[in-house]
């Protein structure tokens, strides 16, 4: 699951004091490209936590991913690419967009 956008970061998972180091290649990411890695990790970890395929919840994994980076602050987009996870607020509207793309919370 770290693989990925650091696939915890992306889907609202855990506390910050929970994450692995900071991510040097999130450093210049576009807002665009931070979608992404949303997207990709939301394949993965959707499809198992629904055992069900990557492209039954490709719809709310797009969902999930345009809402909360669409979402985010500058601030929130800047401490992604500082650590390459989402802080706490950006956590906050990662599982408002979880819950409301019908997806659920790991």
């Amino acid at each position: 699951m770290s693989l990925l956008v650091s696939a915890g970061a992306a889907l609202a998972a855990g506390s910050t004091s929970s994450l692995p180091p900071p991510d040097p290649t999130a450093k210049n990411l576009t807002p665009y490209m931070i979608q992404l890695r949303a997207f990709d990790a939301c394949l993965v970890t959707q499809s198992q936590l629904m055992n069900t395929t990557r492209e039954a919840v490709h719809t709310p994994c797009s969902c999930y991913a345009k809402g909360t980076v669409n979402a985010m602050t500058k601030d929130e987009l800047q401490a992604f690419r500082d650590t390459g996870y989402f802080n706490d607020s950006a956590r906050d509207k990662g599982y408002e967009f979880i819950d409301r793309c019908k997806l659920k919370r790991p």
